[in-house]
């Protein structure tokens, strides 16, 4: 059986109060620390997602960029169109004609311009008599 008499080291001892508030106080800060930089994490992580840099501003840029390349590819395709187009038309004499006869109705000597009601896109019928 052990004894129940104090032994010299044990019982109240101002230096082991002192520990104790310590350790309490430590383990406040160490959870106040834990919380606070669990907070400034959230609030981090938030910016990056929903920030005016943010992933879904990325996303939507992104978005745009492929919309815009789309745009040029057409573009530069309309520009080759239109580049051949005026091409042609300072070199084949044909092209010049054809031109002339269908945007400006111009008619040789003898023919006549017939154009039909019944046709909506406006374009006109060549008679040669």
């Amino acid at each position: 059986m052990e004894s129940t008499e104090a032994k010299p080291n044990e019982g109240w001892r101002p230096g082991r109060f002192v520990d104790r508030v310590r350790e309490r106080v430590l383990g406040w800060r160490r959870r106040a620390a834990t919380i606070g930089i669990g907070a400034l994490a959230l609030v981090m992580a938030y910016g990056v997602v929903f920030g005016h840099n943010g992933l879904f501003v990325y996303a939507q840029k992104r978005a745009e960029a492929r919309q815009l390349e789309q745009q040029k590819v057409e573009l530069q395709k309309e520009n080759d169109r239109l580049r051949e187009h005026a091409d042609r038309l300072q070199n084949d004499p044909s092209a010049i004609e054809h031109e002339a006869r269908e945007e400006l109705h111009y008619t040789r000597a003898g023919e006549v311009i017939v154009t039909l009601p019944a046709q909506a896109t406006g374009t006109a019928h060549l008679v040669t008599r």
